[in-house]
């Protein structure tokens, strides 16, 4: 079951999705170790492509503590326990799909979740992007996320802005998700973690591609929430009076 649909008609739908939103948000925390080791392989690979002031040498045993740190930790998350709870899960949320009313719902209820998750992410943008904190960065990239996976459900309405709006949407989720890996990666070199060794010439390149991904952050979340919610909500509800409109 997608989750972001799962959110979007979360009022139509009822106590059976909360249930099935707070048991994957079990799902995903049980994970989280093997996610943030990947994201920290991410967040090096991310720093290759800046003038890293480290040996050959230096990033391969980075990279081979940090796959050991991934391995160990997948190893650990993905047993045969929680591998039959994902199982459990998606077999019940098919199901579930498979019942809910989904046809009965109608266009109001549907621009409404859009709307909130609309409202609630542009709350979120940072009045000074460089002094976010990563907790902020990554709530806001959650809210992003949503929004773009919702606004492909209205993509028909709006085939070739909607295509470019996704595409804003994602381009934005990704460079949140850079922050994101950055910030795990630069936790690992913490005293006493496994890359202290090199916090002193990975701490400073680390600070300055965080920079880079904030500043074309900014720009795009700025074309992206635009429009106070309320004239967001008008747009769309035009876009479907059009739709039907044209349908008859």
């Amino acid at each position: 079951m997608d989750k972001f649909v799962l959110i979007l008609l979360a009022r139509p739908l009822g106590e059976q999705a909360d249930q099935m939103r707070a048991e994957a948000r079990e799902l995903m925390r049980a994970l989280s170790g093997a996610r943030d080791a990947q994201c920290s392989l991410d967040a090096l690979a991310d720093l290759r492509k800046t003038d890293i002031p480290l040996s050959a040498t230096s990033m391969e045993t980075i990279h081979k503590r940090l796959t050991e740190i991934k391995d160990a930790a997948e190893q650990a998350s993905f047993t045969k326990t929680m591998r039959d709870r994902l199982s459990r899960y998606l077999d019940y949320a098919t199901l579930s799909l498979e019942r809910w009313p989904l046809k009965a719902i109608n266009f109001d209820a549907v621009a409404d979740g859009l709307i909130s998750t609309y409202r609630r992410a542009r709350q979120l943008l940072p009045e000074n992007w460089v002094n976010a904190d990563a907790e902020h960065l990554h709530d806001l990239r959650r809210r992003v996320v949503e929004h773009r996976h919702q606004m492909d459900l209205i993509e028909p309405l709006w085939p070739r802005l909607g295509q470019v709006w996704a595409e804003e949407a994602q381009r934005l989720r990704n460079r949140l998700g850079a922050c994101q890996d950055l910030a795990v990666l630069i936790s690992l070199t913490a005293p006493h973690q496994p890359l202290a060794h090199w916090r002193s010439r990975l701490a400073p390149v680390i600070e300055a591609r965080r920079a880079s991904h904030l500043k074309t952050a900014a720009r795009l979340a700025g074309r992206l929430f635009a429009e106070k919610p309320k004239a967001f909500r008008r747009r769309i509800a035009a876009l479907w009076s059009a739709r039907q409109v044209k349908k008859h």
